[in-house]
């Protein structure tokens, strides 16, 4: 029993992803011992937010850790347990840059970045996202790390803000800034990085869109399935939030 494959399902991005027994198989990919090589470090260096990388099994197939729990979607039913649950996830991004601020990659390493940040200081995740992150009796645990690379804190912080408040029409704007607020007091920005973050917020969501946008006129996927679904629609709608908004969620969070 211990070698039946359990297909995993729900992703936008990934394919082709099994279960078998306490452990997930993802086909390799150019970036994938980079990202082995990463979450080796992340283990030795104690940070418990990522799951163990247990090399590559005799079909090449990238082998991690399965992390048992909730996918948190929506990410939380009251305004107060949203606040509390934000302040944690930031505490967790915070850990993550602070654990993996030491990282060497390898001189070789390969990456696998759909949107490069504008400035790079460490490994960014680059999918900090409610559907990227499993909470069960560990705690909160962020999984696919496929799109790991170069990046850095507040580029990986300005994309978990659209998705963890979440910034978009949904959102009523007092919940939206207080809910920003959570996440950021959570990660314990300086007021320097706090008056840097809103803009970033907006670049990276509209980045999305143009990556999306690209791919519908280019054919490559999965970007181009995405558009079709209407994800393109979505990702727009939500950076023309962000932009109207970004003198309030400063603000917010400066005040």
């Amino acid at each position: 029993m211990d070698d039946l494959e359990e297909p995993l399902t729900g992703g936008n991005v990934s394919a082709n992803l099994v279960r078998i027994g306490e452990t997930v198989r993802r086909p390799a990919g150019p970036w994938s011992l980079a990202v082995h090589e990463l979450l080796r470090y992340l283990e030795g260096v104690g940070y418990s937010g990522a799951p163990r990388s247990l090399g590559f099994d005799e079909q090449g197939r990238h082998v991690v850790e399965y992390i048992p729990g909730a996918v948190l979607m929506p990410f939380a039913s009251s305004s107060e347990d949203a606040n509390s649950r934000l302040r944690a996830v930031g505490e967790l991004i915070r850990d993550y840059h602070n654990a993996v601020a030491d990282f060497q990659p390898p001189a070789e390493a390969i990456w696998n970045v759909a949107m490069p940040s504008p400035t790079i200081e460490l490994i960014s995740h680059h999918d900090l996202a409610p559907w990227n992150l499993v909470s069960g009796s560990r705690g909160m645990v962020f999984i696919d790390w496929d799109a790991a690379g170069p990046g850095s804190r507040l580029w990986d912080l300005s994309y978990a803000a659209h998705g963890f408040v979440p910034l978009g029409p949904e959102t009523p704007d007092d919940v939206a800034a207080t809910r920003l607020r959570a996440l950021v007091d959570g990660y314990g920005l300086d007021q320097q990085s706090r008056v840097q973050l809103p803009p970033l917020i907006a670049e990276h969501t509209r980045a999305m869109y143009d990556l999306l946008h690209r791919g519908s006129c280019s054919g490559e996927q999965p970007w181009a399935r995405l558009w079709t679904a209407g994800h393109g629609r979505v990702w727009l709608d939500h950076s023309e939030f962000v932009e109207a908004r970004l003198a309030m969620f400063t603000s917010a969070l400066v005040a």
